[in-house]
């Protein structure tokens, strides 16, 4: 018997100016997730579970970009993506391009559960939910006024705009014309800020699971993916630990970053708070991006290399933490 643990995030290089009625808001939604983590944990409820409910309440709520509150694409649509991994056997599910589906990680556990593939993509995986009877919603339901107004500027910017949450009027002052921008993919892009929500588990008996979901970027290219839904990349659990990334997703990508914090641990013998320290520090190149990792033995630990990460943590011997900046 191990100790549980259990860590939630809502996306990586938080925006500074960023008001803080907007920090207060997604604080209130990380501590009522880590609380709905916490009491299913103390009910015995698996980790592969509690990930899924998590995700499926972070997913719910606009406030985070994931499920209703989505990005928007180039053609005002959302294009929602995720995938959910079970440390026992590996066994995983994945989603991409879900334009109606209300809870994008519930149909991803269903692929890892009720499909012979890991993987469905646009027609495909709705076509699955249809079949399962998932609860959908007309493409609408998923977008907000604030979302509209960021597609707006960032179509104006000629951008990709990874932070969907800084405010449409002042914009000017929130990087969206920067003199050094950050690149993505080798391209320069103007803001960067959160764009995932994920939550990582370990359960009494030692089992880790993972779990992630978004909308993507403001303004990408209908039928880009993005690195939530791809095992390895963005989400990633074994018999060692469970990994969810958040960030550049095209870094995260290239770094396999969720495999590498397992990888270390396994073949370089580090401790968990240590391959996520040397997973970030060495495996993004010039990217910018965060992850939450628990491990089998109830560690929980979290890393980024931004200004800030929305993120919430706890651990069965009475830890909690919920925090955006160090």
């Amino acid at each position: 018997m191990v100790g549980w643990a259990i860590a939630v995030h809502g996306g990586a290089g938080v925006d500074p100016t960023l008001p803080t009625e907007r920090q207060e808001l997604a604080k209130q939604l990380l501590t009522r997730c880590l609380n709905l983590g916490i009491t299913a944990l103390k009910s015995s409820v698996s980790a592969i579970d509690v990930v899924e409910l998590v995700v499926r309440e972070l997913e719910t709520d606009p406030t985070f970009n994931s499920g209703r509150g989505s990005a928007l694409t180039e053609k005002g649509t959302v294009e929602m993506e995720a995938s959910i991994m079970d440390g026992s056997g590996r066994r995983c599910g994945a989603v991409s391009g879900l334009t109606t589906v209300k809870n994008p990680v519930s149909l991803a556990r269903l692929v890892m559960d009720k499909s012979p593939h890991s993987y469905l993509g646009f027609s495909g995986a709705e076509d699955f939910a249809k079949q399962m009877g998932v609860e959908r919603e007309e493409n609408d339901y998923f977008v907000t006024e604030d979302n509209i107004g960021m597609l707006k500027i960032a179509q104006e910017a000629n951008s990709i705009v990874f932070d969907y949450r800084i405010p449409t009027n002042g914009y000017e002052s929130c990087g969206v014309e920067v003199e050094n921008p950050i690149r993505m993919n080798g391209l320069p892009i103007s803001v960067y800020a959160p764009e995932t929500v994920g939550c990582v588990a370990v359960d009494s008996q030692g089992h880790c699971a993972a779990a992630t979901s978004t909308g993507g970027l403001m303004n990408k290219r209908t039928g880009r993916i993005g690195d939530s839904p791809l095992i390895g990349a963005g989400t990633y659990a074994c018999d060692v630990c469970g990994v969810s990334c958040t960030g550049e997703g095209e870094a995260i990508i290239r770094g396999t970053l969720a495999r590498e914090v397992a990888a270390v641990m396994e073949y370089k013998g580090l401790g968990l708070q240590e391959a996520v320290d040397f997973v970030i520090k060495e495996r993004l190149d010039e990217g910018q991006a965060g992850l939450i990792a628990v491990s089998k033995t109830g560690e929980v630990a979290c890393g980024y290399n931004c200004v800030g990460m929305f993120r919430g943590c706890a651990t069965e011997d009475g830890f909690m933490e919920v925090a955006i900046w160090e």
